[in-house]
């Protein structure tokens, strides 16, 4: 996909946000993993018909009387996203593609995207943190539709300046320059930064291919004081490939070159194999670490896939359970 048309997608976002903001998402992004937050307001004395379980014993002692914590519903959150730059994210899956299909990159931007208008539309504070080996660019939690606009045309930067280690020359700052980049993610390192960056409780967004290493811990450290949503973009290809002979197929992160035998029967179950059990695998660290996961497919519809995700879960409570293939 092009950079036109990716950004013609991009543009047309704000106007199905002002749509799902109210409905879909309703200004309480943690109703996805835990349920209405809420947060201490006041405190006044035990009147009859009230929960014991929340009297205040310390108050309560000190004044010689019963008082009881009353708590209000917490609307203003920060809504972080995480999003993955790498090469392995920004690569055309296969050769032959017509250019239409997304990669997994331009997937994870269209859904980063949608999820910060949705957050503006609805006045909540969000930044954005974008990773490959290092932490590549921060933007700290504001409001407004002009700093999320900075935000999606900041990560909109890294699909114009090319994919593959031979021709991305990205800058630490995630501007287009002169020095080449490190190969590879590091999750792990950017679910610390982001437990540095929200300080208060919030909602983080983490879109990435999961493609990287020793990252579980840091997902449970961030999920214990923060709702956690682990958005893991997938291709079609991955489990069923086609019989295109022997093919050469090269890692985005290395450039190592290798030839499958697609047209081989035993290599296609292999491969189907080995995909599915690495899905398995990250679910399982997910649901371990107190995140909700969704899988999304570069061949699905984003809006179509987060309305169901949130709708859903929204609706029938399903908290800290991992989600199905979009």
């Amino acid at each position: 996909m092009d950079t036109h048309e990716l950004l013609r997608k991009i543009t047309s976002l704000p106007l199905i946000a002002d749509g799902l903001a109210e409905d879909l998402l309703a200004g309480n992004f943690r109703s996805v993993c835990k349920g209405q937050g809420i947060e201490f307001d006041e405190a006044r004395h035990y009147q009859w018909g009230d929960d014991v379980r929340s009297i205040d014993w310390n108050l309560s002692a000190r004044f010689g009387a019963p008082f009881v914590k009353l708590y209000r519903e917490e609307r203003e959150i920060t809504v972080l996203i995480l999003l993955d730059v790498s090469a392995s994210m920004r690569s055309e899956t296969w050769p032959g593609r017509d250019g239409t299909h997304p990669t997994r990159f331009e997937q994870a931007l269209l859904a980063a995207a949608l999820v910060a208008f949705s957050a503006e539309r609805t006045g909540q504070r969000v930044g954005g943190l974008f990773f490959d080996r290092e932490i590549e660019r921060v933007f700290p939690p504001y409001r407004g539709r002009r700093h999320v606009m900075a935000l999606v045309s900041g990560a909109l930067r890294y699909h114009e300046s090319g994919t593959g280690p031979k021709n991305r020359r990205v800058r630490r700052s995630g501007v287009p320059g002169n020095a080449a980049p490190g190969v590879g993610s590091n999750l792990g390192a950017a679910l610390a930064g982001a437990g540095r960056l929200l300080k208060r409780r919030g909602m983080a967004l983490v879109i990435s291919d999961f493609l990287s290493a020793n990252w579980s811990g840091e997902l449970g450290d961030l999920a214990r004081k923060h709702d956690v949503i682990a958005l893991r973009i997938s291709d079609p290809l991955d489990d069923d490939i086609p019989d295109m002979g022997f093919i050469p197929v090269e890692d985005p992160e290395t450039g190592l070159r290798i030839y499958a035998p697609t047209g081989s029967v035993s290599f296609r179950e292999a491969w189907k194999e080995w995909h599915g059990e690495r899905a398995k695998l990250w679910l399982s660290l997910c649901r371990h670490a107190g995140a909700a996961a969704l899988e999304l497919s570069t061949a699905a519809d984003v809006p179509a896939a987060l309305f169901r995700f949130f709708g859903v879960e929204r609706r029938y409570g399903l908290s800290r359970r991992g989600r199905g293939r979009r």
